[in-house]
């Protein structure tokens, strides 16, 4: 009788402990007590990478035991074990490692010089064949009302070499919500999915202050953070007397490995206010760009782990008439493997965007999509809906 009450309570006891739990983090300035966004949350035994959002909300479901690493570029990197959290929300407290004062490093070469063996060292470094799967989402918004919304799952197999990457793309749940004017055009929409990863694996949006030109617009600077020696930092601001729409550029790499880390740029407000307004039917007045690209490094693999896009501008139509659009674009990679999978030519999907695509849900992939949606993001999908 014994044997079989302990029987049952090991039986029991697994039964439990095999069950997959939900678990949420949010992470927040030890300092300061604020969230942190775009801090990388990576699941040891899942190999699933998520990404904190504005609230630095993370949500994960987890089968058994896991050691998790919390980092971001800023702070010092924590480690923790699964068991540790709690079923409810779990704080997790980062401590900034770049307030001290930067100091700038005066070097032999240009700074821009630097740049480019960064850049041509990070392409060839970046891990390929590999398989990326991908969550991607996308908020548009027309004259002040969101009015559309989009996200899917999506498996990129990445081929080829050095400013040379193809990818093919395979969708396994998507879906679109809301009417669009047919007269917004394609060409608003955000993403480009036939070109995206060669323009992450290229560092294409960085192409502007790599041409020789751009020693004379731009002033390059590096910084060390002196308590933070793992990453330097370059900046790239456009000057004064520069035409044209310019943007800051930051530049975060890793010195020892050689490898850029992280890409972010926005609109230089200077920039902004020197611009003149274009009348032309067609036109576009930009007033706000912000783009962010991060890569993950660890002992094997180099890969994009996640961007986030946003644009706002005018469009000039007829009659002097003007459309407000703005469109907010996310795309986290959940998963990295450097296996291929296997796919028919037939199941490639080769158009430009998932707006067309017809809706295919099997399951609600959006909550355990790396990216968890904020209360904001959520009343705005639920109002489109």
């Amino acid at each position: 009788m014994k044997k079989a009450i302990l029987l049952f309570f090991l039986v029991f006891s697994f039964t439990i402990s095999a069950q997959e739990v939900e678990h949420t983090i949010i992470v927040k300035d030890a300092d300061t007590n604020n969230p942190i966004e775009d801090v990388s949350v990576y699941i040891t035994k899942t190999k699933q990478l998520l990404l904190s959002n504005s609230e630095g909300k993370v949500t994960f479901d987890l089968t058994g035991i896991s050691n998790i690493q919390v980092s971001h570029s800023s702070y010092v990197t924590v480690n923790i074990r699964s068991s540790a959290l709690l079923k409810t929300d779990n704080i997790i407290y980062l401590k900034n490692n770049t307030k001290d004062l930067d100091e700038i490093i005066v070097t032999k070469q240009h700074p821009q010089k630097i740049l480019k063996a960064l850049v041509q060292n990070s392409i060839k470094q970046l891990t390929v064949p590999a398989r990326l799967k991908v969550y991607s989402r996308e908020f548009f918004k027309m004259n002040g009302t969101y009015s559309y919304y989009n996200d899917g799952l999506m498996n990129f197999q990445i081929f080829g070499r050095d400013k040379n990457f193809k990818s093919n793309i395979l969708v396994e749940q998507n879906r679109s919500i809301g009417l669009i004017n047919e007269e917004i055009g394609g060409d608003v929409l955000g993403y480009n999915l036939n070109n995206i990863m060669e323009n992450y694996y290229n560092f294409k949006y960085l192409e502007p202050i790599l041409v020789e030109r751009a020693k004379k617009d731009y002033e390059f600077v590096i910084k060390v953070y002196s308590a933070n020696n793992n990453y330097n930092l370059i900046s790239a601001t456009p000057l004064d007397e520069g035409k044209g729409l310019k943007d800051d550029f930051t530049i975060i790499y890793d010195p020892k490995k050689k490898l850029i880390i992280e890409v972010s740029s926005i609109i230089a407000p200077s920039s902004l206010t020197r611009s003149k307004e274009k009348t032309a039917v067609g036109s576009k007045n930009i007033y706000k760009s912000i783009f962010k690209t991060i890569y993950r490094t660890d002992t094997q693999n180099y890969y994009l782990a996640s961007s986030k896009e946003e644009i706002g501008f005018e469009r000039v139509d007829k009659n002097n008439i003007t459309t407000d659009i703005e469109v907010r674009n996310y795309f986290v990679t959940t998963n990295f493997s450097n296996q291929n999978y296997i796919y028919k030519e037939s199941e490639v999907f080769k158009d430009k965007t998932l707006y067309n695509k017809k809706n295919v849900i099997l399951s609600d992939y959006w909550n355990v999509s790396g990216l968890a949606a904020t209360a904001e993001e959520k009343e705005i999908i639920d109002k489109i809906e």
